[in-house]
């Protein structure tokens, strides 16, 4: 019953994520830019619930993006998903329990879903690469996703370890030697 209702209030979080990056957001911009909160939500359900759940709900979610504000449906969907899945990969080999590791994790997870929605979109449209304005583009996007994770660390801490304890089960093997 604990898990339905935090996956209940997952979806409710995601539908308020995209309130605040549809609406809100843009009226902060840096040369058009807006942060990508949609990256921070997914790594967050990869790094504390699992990379199942981080990918599904990477797919779910990009799809859902797709279909309202992009351009090919399903890229934002696959991005996601693999967002999700390297936080998983993560999580293993990371301490959560830092704010720099936090703050690196973001920057990366971005700087690769945003290069991946570069590269695809290249791909499909034929365009030919603009690599100035994409990268200041890329570090714009990246500085407003780290300033978000250092204001809402706290929070991303304090619900990660509430929706870890109900998610995953930490079993001690004890071991004699």
């Amino acid at each position: 019953m604990k898990k339905i209702l935090t996956l209940i209030a997952i979806i409710i979080t995601f539908f308020i994520i995209y309130f605040l990056q549809a609406n809100f957001f843009t009226w902060f911009t840096i040369n058009g830019v807006m942060p990508n909160l949609f990256v921070i939500f997914v790594l967050w359900i990869g790094l504390f619930i699992g990379k199942k759940s981080g990918l599904i709900f990477g797919l779910l979610f990009g799809i859902y993006i797709d279909i309202l504000i992009g351009k090919t449906i399903g890229l934002s969907g696959i991005m996601l998903g693999i967002i999700g899945l390297i936080a998983e990969y993560i999580d293993k080999n990371f301490s959560k329990d830092s704010r720099l590791t936090i703050m690196l994790i973001i920057a990366a997870s971005t700087a690769i879903y945003e290069i991946g929605i570069y590269i695809f979109q290249i791909i499909k449209w034929k365009i030919s690469p603009e690599i100035l304005p994409f990268i200041q583009t890329l570090l714009i996007e990246i500085l407003f996703n780290v300033i978000l994770s250092i204001i809402l660390y706290p929070i991303i801490q304090k619900l990660g370890n509430i929706a870890e304890s109900k998610f995953k089960s930490k079993t001690i093997l004890t071991r004699y030697f």
